[in-house]
């Protein structure tokens, strides 16, 4: 995997009412590095979780715009997501707990 090492493609789990009841379908959802791939998001998922993945879809979470007081303007920085799809009786430990 060239340009970003393994450990620094998965930033953290995306837990959400949503992600948790996709979780039962086998689909996770993380927040990974702007500019890891595809085939570095599966590579790292499987090595990390000893699961079988099956499909990545990734997309770009926009920023926002936020204020901060009265007048203060601020911005919520973008990040990426990726849902990913694991093989049918596997299950990623992690969102387990929630």
């Amino acid at each position: 995997m060239s340009g970003i090492a393994v450990h620094d493609v998965l930033i953290r789990p995306v837990v959400s009412e949503k992600s948790v009841l996709e979780s039962e379908r086998n689909n996770y959802t993380f927040a990974v590095a702007r500019h890891a791939s595809k085939q570095q998001i599966k590579g790292a998922v499987e090595m990390q979780f000893k699961v079988t993945v099956l499909g990545v879809r990734t997309l770009s979470v926009r920023p926002k715009t936020k204020r901060r007081g009265r007048r203060t303007p601020g911005v919520v920085p973008g990040w990426r997501k990726a849902v990913v799809t694991i093989a049918a009786g596997q299950k990623i430990e992690l969102f387990e707990a929630v």
